[in-house]
This record gives C-alpha cells, structure tokens and sequence, in this order.
C-alpha cells in the first residue's frame, strides 16, 4: 500500500468511528430522556385555569409515586409529593441553594425516627399554575438529594383526588 492508500483508509476509518460515535450520542440522549420522564413525567405538568379555578394534573411514575417539576420562591424544584407529610420538608442543600433562611429548631417524626429540622416560611410555592403563599415547611438537615416533599401544608390548601394513574389537583378561585 502506498501512503496515499493508507491516507485513504484512515480517513474512512475516522469516518466510520465519527459515525459511530453520533450514533452513541444520539441514543443516549434519546434514552436519557425517556429515562427521565420515568422517574418525572411531570416535567411540565399540565394546567388548566377557568372561572372554577386551577387544575393540574399529574401523571404517576413507574415507580408509584407523584413526583413534579414546580417552584420555591421562583427557583426550579422537584417535588415528591407526600400526603403522610405535615409540612413541606426541603433538603438543606436546596434549602441553601434557593436561599432560604433557618428558624427555629424543631423535632418531627420522620420513617426513620425523630430528628431535628428548622422551621421556615415559603413566600410562594408554584406547581404548574397553582401558586400558593406563606406556606409553612422545615429545613431537613438529614435529608440528602434534589427532592423535595410537598407535604399536606401545601397539599391541604386544594381539593385532590387520583383516578387510575392520575392525580388531580384542584384550587378553588
């Protein structure tokens, strides 16, 4: 073979493995994000305003649960949404990252005891168009990840009933 063959061959070769590699990329992405609405297929969950008032609706994931993107104090949140939960429970983490602020150290029962968390007040708590205002929650410090519970201080504001593998969420005008 002579060096322009071998430049020849090389060539097609890096283009097969660009090829290649598109390929790859492309089906983890594609993956990935049906992977995702797995776990949240409430990225954008659906609304629905009229004179009666706001309605959304959440899909149930595959694994059972209700999960949903939404908004503590205008910043980007996921929500596990948790009826046997008081209060709105936050990660310290996301705590700290939207910027909230420690009260005062109280106990609460969690499933894996007692533990001590730090009150708090949400000025605005959004999920899809239902927006609610100073609604109480606490500051887990033993909470660990991105989720965070939406409990029945948000939860109790609105009317909610499940059908099957949805969940209907419903305030009043």
């Amino acid at each position: 073979m002579n060096e322009e063959q071998d430049q020849s061959v090389f060539v097609k070769g890096l283009s097969y493995a660009a090829g290649a590699l598109l390929v790859i990329l492309l089906g983890y992405l594609y993956f990935d994000d049906a992977l995702e609405k797995q776990v949240n297929p409430n990225a954008s969950p659906s609304s629905e305003s009229t004179a009666m008032g706001t309605t959304v609706v959440l899909q149930r994931n595959k694994f059972g649960h209700y999960l949903s993107s939404g908004k503590i104090e205008g910043q980007e949140v996921l929500f596990f949404l948790d009826t046997g939960a008081t209060d709105v429970s936050i990660p310290e983490g996301v705590a700290k990252k939207i910027g909230l602020k420690r009260g005062r150290p109280i106990s609460v029962s969690t499933a894996n005891g007692v533990v001590s968390v730090y009150s708090t007040m949400l000025q605005t708590v959004e999920l899809g168009r239902i927006k609610l205002h100073n609604i109480e929650a606490n500051i887990n410090p033993h909470m660990s990840g991105q989720n965070i519970l939406l409990g029945m201080s948000f939860l109790g504001e609105l009317d909610f009933t499940q059908r099957g593998d949805q969940l209907s969420l419903h305030q009043g005008p």
